[in-house]
């Protein structure tokens, strides 16, 4: 049985939370503070972590970010930080989707199957990927540039993966967006993929300015191009 980690202080929206999510035959653990949190993430075995950004003793931010320092377990926040500054923040630091409060619960507990989904995806996949001198090392989370490594966001990571898992395929915005986030476009837009993918760039490009794997195809999307 998957279980569950929700870190919400709300006591009324843990209490329909607790109900929907065990309805789907889940198990879940609550923490309403950053102190509950941090004894019960060291002493439980999790699948998922839902975070709320604003705690009374801390930022659920920083949550992440420890969380991140030693694992890849999905996490999706649920929070009311609905500036795109936020949103762009918590998918940075390692956040798999973002929910702002209000929300629709069957939208909530569709997000949540499709985060299980793809991380059981995730473990079942081949080990590594590599073209035009880029290495994933899938397991660990690693990647490569001619043996060197590179310092990527968990965004940038995922978006890497996405393009080289998909050669040669042109994938539009939409496709790109909806299969690493599933957000719709009043949250991550083109103009936010626009600036990962330029991050992106400037670390596995030897010219930047004149890409040679990841290409704008006008009027269509992006491609991960195995051609020299």
């Amino acid at each position: 049985m998957k279980r569950l980690f929700l870190v919400e202080d709300d006591l009324s929206l843990i209490n329909g939370l607790s109900f929907a999510i065990k309805k789907q035959g889940y198990e879940i653990d609550v923490a309403r503070t950053m102190l509950e949190a941090d004894d019960l993430w060291t002493g439980g075995k999790y699948d998922l972590v839902i975070l709320d950004v604003s705690l009374p003793d801390g930022s659920g931010f920083e949550f992440c970010r420890k969380i991140r320092r030693t694992s890849k377990i999905p996490i999706m926040f649920l929070t009311a930080a609905d500036e795109e500054t936020d949103i762009i923040m918590g998918l940075d630091i390692g956040g798999d989707d973002y929910i702002t409060k209000p929300f629709k619960l069957a939208v909530f507990l569709s997000r949540i199957n499709a985060l299980l989904r793809r991380s059981e995806n995730f473990n079942t996949a081949d080990t590594e990927l590599s073209s035009g001198g880029i290495n994933i090392k899938l397991l660990k989370g690693e990647v490569y540039k001619q043996g060197n490594l590179l310092d990527l966001t968990v965004s940038e990571y995922k978006l890497l993966r996405l393009f080289m898992e998909n050669p040669d395929q042109i994938l539009s915005s939409d496709q790109i967006l909806g299969r690493l986030w599933d957000l719709s476009e009043n949250y991550i837009d083109n103009n936010s993929l626009t600036v990962y993918i330029r991050r992106l760039r400037t670390k596995i490009e030897d010219n930047p300015g004149e890409p040679k794997r990841i290409i704008t195809v006008r009027g269509m999307g992006y491609k991960w191009n195995t051609t020299d």
